[in-house]
């Protein structure tokens, strides 16, 4: 999809940076983002607002911020060498360990798009009362549709309206509430441990950071690329992509924040847990009324099917870097890659006996391979070799390599709670 944008050779191009060029630039970190306001995320901050209140709030913060980091660092990548993340270690990386890395990385994208089937699955369930099976497979053939079938762009459009969806949707269950602002406020920027509270502070800031977004980020942050050789051009670009990305994480930092003070304006003021989105959906009711509960489950849906895109579009990205190819959906590498996230995904969910187990066989998954990811995502952008004079400062480096340490200690940790 990107290739003809990589060969054309636009030399002299005289790109205008203006006002509205900024707007021209929003699209690619909101692809991001939903990954980070996917249906895992839903049950993690349902269950920190239910039981702890606003005071895991700050996690949200937190979080934003390493994405941020993060997230801008390989879009950082895909702009100063016209690589992704897969392609920059297929060519750049032993081949060896390139292949390993590259193969785990696919697993943990077979992982995600698991976790992001099921969840639009149990939004069908809630809605049309269809059985989960049947709703991942209604979702896997949507999203299959979509992807093979529209350009990135159009995608991006539709991907912008489902987030849009699902931010309003939020928006409106928080007007049915008493929200206590000023505890809110202190729950953003103040950090409280409470008791019991470690698994889902855990689970939370663990599961931020995802494989596949690094990935997909280093990517489709190139559809908006002129002109490699104009120093000029790709400065103005690392801003404008910073700007988008900004925007698009705090974007994402106030539906995860709406999660919780929803959550903790409702179930922790009646003094009800909540474990599971399909149990929260039913208390939502009684509370506040059948239309919050349905309101619920189509941002859920929206939720679910914008996520297995990206997961999908993520996986399309990973195996075609393999090949040291960009993602293009019209190429049969891309396809391949997208249909074996997608299928596989699928099959597991026909094939295991519980298929909410398999959420738990996902995060495991993800949280042994995010690590690697992260780690040879900073490995490249601090070689001269790849980036040349865009390359980390060693400010950036100190800083990329703590938050590595700190994500990946979380994961472990959240890893090993799984067997406790």
């Amino acid at each position: 999809m990107f290739e003809a944008l990589k060969n054309i050779d636009r030399k002299g191009y005289k790109a205008k940076f203006g006002g509205r060029e900024i707007f021209k630039f929003i699209g690619p970190g909101l692809l991001v983002t939903v990954g980070f306001i996917d249906p895992g995320n839903w049950a993690s901050n349902l269950a920190a607002g239910a039981n702890f209140g606003y005071s895991l709030l700050w996690m949200v913060t937190l979080s934003t911020l390493m994405l941020i980091v993060l997230q801008h660092n390989v879009a950082h990548l895909g702009i100063a060498t016209g690589l992704c993340l897969s392609e920059a270690a297929a060519i750049h990386v032993k081949k060896r360990h390139a292949r390993w890395l590259l193969s785990s990385a696919m697993l943990a994208s077979i992982s995600t798009s698991l976790a992001e089937i099921l969840g639009g699955a149990i939004a069908v369930n809630l809605l049309f009362d269809i059985p989960v099976r049947a709703g991942a497979l209604l979702v896997t053939i949507f999203v299959l549709i979509m992807l093979f079938t529209n350009s990135y762009r159009v995608i991006e459009k539709w991907i912008i309206a489902f987030v849009s969806v699902i931010g309003l949707s939020f928006l409106y269950e928080l007007s049915l509430v008493n929200i206590d602002w000023n505890a809110a406020v202190k729950g953003w920027v103040t950090p409280a441990f409470p008791s019991g509270s470690m698994v889902i502070i855990m689970s939370v800031l663990g599961a931020v950071v995802m494989p596949h977004n690094l990935f997909l980020h280093s990517e489709i942050i190139q559809s908006r690329q002129w002109n490699l050789q104009d120093d000029k051009i790709i400065k103005k670009q690392l801003r404008y992509e910073y700007l988008d990305t900004l925007i698009s994480m705090v974007i994402g930092w106030a539906i995860n924040s709406a999660m919780i003070i929803l959550a903790a304006a409702t179930f922790f003021k009646t003094g009800t847990p909540v474990t599971e989105l399909e149990q929260a959906n039913s208390l939502l009711t009684p509370l506040l009324g059948n239309h919050a509960a349905v309101v619920f489950a189509v941002a859920l849906l929206f939720s679910g099917l914008s996520s297995t895109i990206t997961s999908g579009m993520a996986a399309g990205t990973i195996f075609a870097g393999m090949y040291k190819e960009p993602y293009d959906i019209q190429d049969n590498h891309s396809r391949l890659g997208v249909s074996i996230s997608l299928i596989v995904a699928l099959l597991i969910i026909f094939l295991i006996s519980n298929p909410f187990n398999g959420l738990i066989i996902s995060q495991m998954c993800l949280s042994i391979q995010l690590p690697f990811t992260i780690f040879l995502q900073v490995y490249l952008t601090s070689s001269e070799k790849v980036m040349g004079k865009y390359r980390n400062s060693t400010f950036s480096k100190i800083l990329l390599y703590s938050i590595g340490v700190i994500v990946a200690a979380l994961n472990v940790a959240l890893f090993i709670s799984l067997f406790q």
